[in-house]
């Protein structure tokens, strides 16, 4: 899969400009696992372009833009509403995880509660329920 152009033609006071999509790509690739789309925003700071009072509305709309025009040859993926990763990672096993409690022994499922009798409480009983 071919990456998103990470350089834009235009300069801004000598600084590349990158573009929306190049930006979490890097930021993706740096972190390897889903992220929300606020928390893709907050790592990006000021690398975003857009200088949108709303820059979380922006990068979700150019990913949801990019999935939806490319399918299956975006380099993004959604994992679940508003979380996202690069389809390349999303297609990897996750690692096993060894715990450190797997040598205990099962728990047993919590006991349920018992069950009150229908009918009175017992304030009712004592005499203690509203006259009626």
């Amino acid at each position: 899969m071919a990456s998103v152009s990470t350089v834009a033609t235009n300069f801004l006071g000598g600084t590349t400009v990158m573009s929306t999509l190049a930006v979490v790509e890097e930021i993706l690739r740096e972190t390897a696992v889903p992220m929300s789309v606020r928390e893709i925003v907050e790592r990006a700071g000021v690398r975003l372009p857009s200088k949108s009072k709303t820059p979380d509305t922006v990068v979700a709309r150019d990913l949801s833009m990019d999935i939806k025009k490319k399918g299956e040859g975006s380099l993004f993926a959604r994992t679940s509403p508003g979380r996202y990763t690069l389809r390349t990672l999303a297609a990897e096993p996750a690692p096993m995880r060894v715990s450190s409690m797997s040598g205990l022994p099962a728990r047993k499922p919590a006991a349920a509660a018992p069950s009150r009798p229908s009918g009175r409480s017992d304030r009712e009983a004592e005499g203690g329920g509203l006259a009626g």
